[in-house]
């Protein structure tokens, strides 16, 4: 057979065996995998004996199961958890009707240095813990009874290998992939909006959308078809394209513009989405089918005048996110994630750097929904290790392809607005900087030109900073150093500024150090140690923080007042396990959240909420259960008014304004009893009122469910927050009462808190204390319909329960 008729018979062959509905298909693989937490390398052999092993669900991270110790080599910088080494089996089938197809699994993430085989066959080893990857299964497969073994190995044990809690084992979602050999190139399509290049591509009228794609094994006549739909669902745009091969299964790659008429923006508060179907057609069949979606808008960035977004000038208000979600640990949870974000969003973030890493897809699909901007970040270190263990022992063999997959996985979110390739990275120091910047800005750019790249320097001298002076980047991204933000345009004419990182100022939720008129450096230096309260706490007042930062009034001031700089990230948005600075052991999460480890804002998140919405905001604190003759500093947060009055027990304290640079009014008050009150006006009017009283002793449980009603899929989540308040319903400011939990119905226990970062009770039980009043019961949904009934009990108080519901 000649080699034209071989190539005939082949297409033909394929094609009699494609139905005209054929496409990919992708399923979560997630259940009912084998877990060990040990090492044993004969469980790559199909007939191992696993019966004895775990069996659980993914997504998976053993480390945040154990218990909390300084002697475990992770340290208090990871959260003073496990790690080690885990092994992972699923047994599976494929049908017949897959036997002519190709098979692939893949892995949202895995940490670390994951090894994967299929009923015996290697495939092979990443060691990024925080990228996504893909391997083929088809050669190694049998099809219909036939049954098939995976086994991943995950190798933590070598420690420490980062500066914050990482988790351990396969901690992202996995997924399984069927389609035709003819296929779409996994991460392959790309839509780039003319706007990127030209922004006079994009206005009120009209927009113009390329659309790339590559199809693998093309052999003869490939058409590819887009549609397009605008976010209401109406078909928008429509595009083909023939692409014809003399040689035998090349690739194709195809370039498809559409224009789009009267375009709806994506915007912060409106993020329209539009969706792109696209098709792969050998003669009338379909043989693959992507719908991918994305969003329309152009944005800048001014050496003068700092960011806009669709013409309009917008500042951004942005925090420092680790990936890791409180009690669940790193185990990825949509849920869990989009209540992060709904309580960033309403504190006026508009905002996420992944620091300092790929992100979980869910993160983007979230931040793309939400309108959020994200500053999509690759690497905490290059050649130069940080940790004894970390990344830098990969960097030769493994940064070109992790950064290309990142890139291409990310580059169709319209939430992401810039790559970041790296934090703090000690080769800024010396001429090992510049070349490496250079690759690895070229490598973004050879797979995205349409967004800036920038890196988060600490430098700020020029001369010093061998990565700025690669003039690779097109936005310098600098950390703290807010004292010389004004002379930066001088020292760097020309570039680009974005605040990267600011404040690192800490605190306790609800507890308070008096006075609070004086700052605290803590650690004051770098060789300062056991620096801070007995305690482990630090002060709620917004007046500590570590020596490199500022607090939070400082840093977001210095921000507001430079237009050139076009916005900040501040570190960070919520608390994280690990680093818990100025402590160590047996501290073994973060002070620096605007929101604590359990979710519930700290007094600064109300600072932030009266400059970045516009909302009526009056916050008082602190709490008002003190001993008489106390002197205890009121502060008040507040937007939309001119002063704020204070009043104890009725009698007038005085009136207060901003003055200065100060973001809040604060009285100095001797304590009694009773009920302290403010009120904002605005030109003599009343805009807001709020009361603090004396608690009295522990009476009751209080339950408040974030959501009711959840969905029966074995992931869904309700927070609900357990107060401990008096007979009158006032919550007591510094309850602690153990408080048991039990579940019935079609729900259970995921996962309990308090936001106490020296507390070593283990996040997986049914109990905790309340800390300053408040705890947290975290309820995963089963996969049936029907009730879940939640109760609270504490010694000496009246019971409390809360009836959610699952369908």
């Amino acid at each position: 057979m000649n080699k034209i008729l071989k190539i005939v018979f082949i297409v033909s062959v394929f094609l009699a065996n494609v139905s005209a509905s054929a496409q990919r298909t992708t399923i979560k693989f997630n259940k009912d995998w084998k877990f060990f937490l040990g090492d044993d390398s004969a469980a790559t052999v199909i007939k191992y004996d696993d019966s004895k092993w775990r069996t659980l669900n993914l997504p998976h991270d053993w480390s945040i199961e154990g218990n909390f110790s300084e002697k475990h080599p992770t340290t208090f910088n990871q959260g003073a958890l496990p790690a080690g080494v885990g092994w992972y089996r699923k047994t599976f089938s494929i049908p017949l009707s897959s036997k002519n197809k190709s098979v692939f699994i893949n892995f949202d993430g895995v940490y670390r240095n994951s090894e994967v085989w299929i009923n015996g066959h290697y495939l092979g080893k990443r060691p990024n813990g925080y990228i996504s990857f893909q391997y083929e299964l088809t050669p190694y497969l049998k099809f219909g009874n036939n049954k098939n073994v995976i086994a991943v190995k995950v190798d933590n044990s070598q420690q420490p290998n980062s500066r914050w809690y990482t988790g351990s084992g396969i901690y992202r979602n996995v997924w399984l992939e069927t389609g035709q050999p003819i296929r779409f190139k996994e991460w392959g399509t790309f839509e780039r909006l003319g706007t990127f290049i030209n922004s006079t591509e994009v206005n009120d009228s009209s927009a113009l959308v390329s659309i790339s794609s590559k199809v693998l094994n093309t052999s003869s006549a490939i058409q590819v078809d887009c549609t397009i739909f605008d976010p209401s669902g109406k078909q928008v745009g429509w595009a083909t394209q023939s692409f014809r091969k003399s040689d035998n299964y090349s690739d194709s790659i195809y370039h498809l513009k559409i224009r789009i008429k009267k375009p709806k923006l994506w915007s912060l508060k409106s993020p329209q989405l539009y969706k792109a179907v696209i098709k792969a057609f050998a003669s009338e069949y379909v043989i693959d089918q992507q719908e991918i979606s994305f969003g329309i808008r152009y944005f800048n960035f001014d050496a003068q005048k700092g960011f806009s977004l669709n013409g309009k000038p917008t500042k951004i208000l942005g925090v420092c996110m680790h990936h890791d979600l409180g009690a669940l640990g790193a185990a990825v949870n949509a849920r869990a994630i989009e209540r992060q974000l709904q309580i960033l969003k309403t504190m006026g973030c508009n905002a996420i750097r992944t620091s300092h890493n790929p992100p979980a897809p869910e993160l983007l699909d979230l931040c793309d929904k939400m309108g959020f901007i994200v500053m999509d970040e690759a690497f905490d270190m290059w050649k130069k290790g940080k940790n004894k263990f970390d990344y830098h022992f990969d960097w030769n063999e493994w940064h070109k392809k992790d950064l290309e997959d990142q890139i291409k996985r990310d580059r169709n979110h319209p939430s992401v607005f810039m790559w970041s390739i790296g934090n703090e990275i000690r080769e800024q120091f010396d001429s090992t900087g510049t070349p490496i910047t250079n690759e690895l800005v070229q490598i973004v750019k050879n797979l995205d030109p349409t967004r800036p790249v920038t890196c988060a320097l600490t430098e700020n001298n020029p001369e010093k900073n061998f990565i700025y002076q690669s003039h690779s980047l097109d936005l310098l991204g600098f950390n703290y150093k807010l004292y010389d933000y004004s002379e930066l345009p001088k020292r760097f004419p020309g570039e680009k500024f974005i605040a990267t990182e600011t404040a690192s100022a800490l605190a306790t939720r609800g507890h308070y150090d008096m006075p609070s008129d004086s700052n605290r450096l803590w650690p004051p230096d770098a060789k300062s140690k056991n620096y801070g309260n007995p305690d482990y706490t630090v002060s709620a007042y917004d007046n500590t923080f570590a020596y490199w930062g500022a607090t939070h009034e400082q840093s977001w001031t210095a921000v507001k007042k430079n237009d050139f700089i076009a916005g900040t990230f501040v570190w960070s948005g919520f608390d994280f396990l690990g680093e818990p600075v100025p402590y160590q052991w047996p501290a073994r999460s973060s002070y620096y959240g605007i929101v604590d480890l359990a979710g519930f804002p700290k007094d600064v998140y109300y600072m932030y909420q009266s400059e970045w919405t516009s909302k009526p905001v009056l916050h008082l604190f602190p709490h008002w259960n003190w001993k008489v003759g106390d002197s205890v500093d009121v502060w008040a947060y507040y937007n939309n008014a001119d002063k704020v009055e204070l009043f104890l027990n009725g009698k007038p304290l005085g009136a207060k304004t901003k003055t200065g640079d100060s973001l809040h009014v604060w009285w100095r008050v001797n304590f009694e009893p009773g009920t302290i009150r403010a009120v904002s006006k605005k030109n003599g009017k009343i805009v807001l009122t709020k009361e603090i009283s004396t608690a009295g002793v522990p009476a009751k449980i209080e339950l408040i469910a974030d959501r009711k009603v959840l969905k029966a899929n074995g992931e869904d989540l309700s927070f609900v927050t357990v107060k401990i308040t008096d007979a009158n319903g006032n919550i007591v400011p510094d309850a602690d009462n153990l408080v048991n939990f039990k579940v019935k119905g079609e729900g259970e226990i995921a996962g309990v808190d308090n936001g106490l970062q020296t507390s070593t009770e283990l996040f997986r039980s049914s109990f905790r204390k309340a800390y300053n009043g408040l705890c947290l019961l975290i309820i995963k949904a089963k996969e049936n319909k029907g009730n879940i009934t939640v109760t609270a009990s504490s010694k000496s108080l009246k019971a409390a329960s809360i009836v959610l519901k699952s369908f």
